[in-house]
């Protein structure tokens, strides 16, 4: 639990905007590439890239340097080979379709190719024929077949039936997805009670669909009508509806778009989930991954004294600091962004031991402390007074032999000096600094300062440090 907080307390808002917008980056690629052999190869990419973390997780130091090298000259390739799909994607007319749009995925079955390729057919005027064979054998109906085998689409349809190519008056018979045969010759109906408008299209298509259980459409090259003859039953199609309903009757297939719909915004979602999760692994794989040390020395403060208490001594004055985080964040750390703030509120007079613990301590966000020496600090708190102390001469060497000092006299005798209780209460007497009696030959003054011991002392106001000693020597007295 420990470790989960620390995690997310060691967020930045920084990081937070750095995975949106990199996730958003990411689910735009799949919103504008999907469908695409560009996208199917990126996602390869990932995985390989995934691939590459595992093995450098556990240590597999070749694995990880081969992966790492497909992924360099796969991403080259993909520039290269797929440059012309790229572009098409990315000549957006506006910007809106690259940053914030959602094109739809034109999802297209057969019946929908075809329903459309007969729409443009009947529309230009271009005669077809269209033949679906069911169970029934139709090999032995049919003439002159010319083997093709692609899949469908409007353009290959459209093309096969235009005027100047060699087979556009020959059928076309599709299985399933894929055109199977082009310039077919189909037997013709041998009945009498048709119109007169219907020519050698009409009869074709109606005798196939008598001797066999094939469904045929046809489009009239003089009127643009279209035509279903299914056994012996003829249907005139009057719209693009009524031919994608015979269609479906005839395929036993149904479309719903509004499932297509669901499913699509379903995908759409999923991506974006996708999207979030990969980046935060990414994030988390270099932030966390790529962890680098560094130790900081850095001052004590302490707050919350209580009142009129002053600290007169402490075991150290600066914490030494192991921090760890990416490596970019440890080389932007700034001294002063780290910090080390004791609470002093419930401290008391007299020696104090404090732990220094991790809420003590402020780092920048992203940063994690490793370890703090030393991990506790001793001060000595008290409360300040005033006192008067008597002045006395802190001699030191020895008079030359043939004097001797009679006397001495100090102005001030003596002082008021501020400090701790607990230290005043043990002084009884405060010296001067070293006052040398060797250059010492003949009564005088000389002017000292006063030596503050401990240092934690200060001189009240109003008095001086300095004191104005006036001293007496005679000469010594033969024996």
């Amino acid at each position: 639990m420990e470790i989960i907080s620390s995690f997310f307390s060691s967020i930045r808002w920084q990081d937070i905007v750095d995975v949106a917008l990199n996730s958003y980056i990411l689910f735009r690629l799949y919103v504008l590439f999907r469908g695409t052999t560009v996208f199917r190869v990126l996602t390869g990419i990932a995985l390989l890239w995934i691939f590459q973390r595992i093995a450098v997780f556990i240590g597999l130091i070749v694995t990880s340097w081969a992966i790492q090298g497909i992924i360099a000259v796969a991403a080259l390739i993909i520039i290269i080979v797929f440059r012309n799909e790229i572009r098409s994607v990315l000549q957006a007319k506006n910007l809106k379709a690259i940053l914030w749009g959602f094109p739809h995925i034109q999802i297209h079955t057969p019946i929908e190719i075809i329903v459309e390729s007969i729409s443009e057919l009947s529309r230009r005027r271009c005669g077809a024929l269209i033949v679906f064979p069911e169970k029934e054998d139709i090999e032995d109906m049919i003439q002159s077949g010319v083997p093709w085998n692609g899949s469908i689409s409007k353009e290959m349809l459209i093309s096969i039936f235009w005027p100047d190519n060699p087979v556009h008056d020959g059928a076309v018979i599709i299985r399933g997805d894929r055109v199977t045969e082009v310039g077919v010759i189909l037997p013709l109906s041998k009945r009498n009670d048709f119109p007169s408008s219907y020519g050698t299209r009409h009869r074709a298509a109606i005798g196939l669909a008598e001797a066999t259980d094939a469904l045929v459409l046809m489009v009239s090259e003089e009127s643009g009508n279209v035509v279903m003859a299914k056994g012996s039953s003829v249907f005139n199609i009057r719209g693009k509806e009524e031919l994608t309903q015979k269609m479906q009757e005839h395929l036993g297939v149904t479309i719903d778009y509004s499932s297509r719909r669901i499913k699509e915004k379903r995908q759409i979602a999923l991506a974006a989930l996708v999207s979030v999760v990969f980046v935060t692994g990414v994030w988390a794989s270099f932030s966390r991954g790529l962890e680098t040390l560094i130790t900081l020395e850095i001052p004590v403060e302490y707050m919350n004294r209580g009142p009129g208490m002053e600290i007169f001594e402490t075991s150290i004055n600066a914490v030494r600091l192991y921090l760890s985080g990416s490596g970019a964040l440890i080389r932007s750390i700034r001294p002063e962004q780290v910090k080390v703030k004791l609470d002093l509120s419930k401290a008391v007079v007299g020696l104090n031991t404090l732990t220094i613990k991790n809420e003590d301590i402020i780092l920048p966000p992203g940063v994690l402390l490793k370890r703090v020496e030393p991990s506790f600090i001793e001060l000595a708190l008290d409360v300040l007074t005033e006192k008067e102390l008597p002045l006395q001469v802190d001699w030191s060497g020895k008079l030359p032999e043939h004097l001797v000092l009679y006397g001495a006299t100090l102005v001030p005798d003596k002082i008021r000096v501020i400090g701790g209780s607990q230290i005043l209460k043990n002084i009884s007497t405060l010296y001067t600094e070293k006052a040398s009696l060797e250059n010492i030959n003949k009564s005088g003054t000389i002017t000292i300062n006063l030596a503050l011991y401990p240092a934690s002392l200060k001189i009240a106001p109003g008095f001086d440090d300095r004191v104005t000693v006036s001293y007496v020597t005679k000469e010594r007295l033969p024996f």
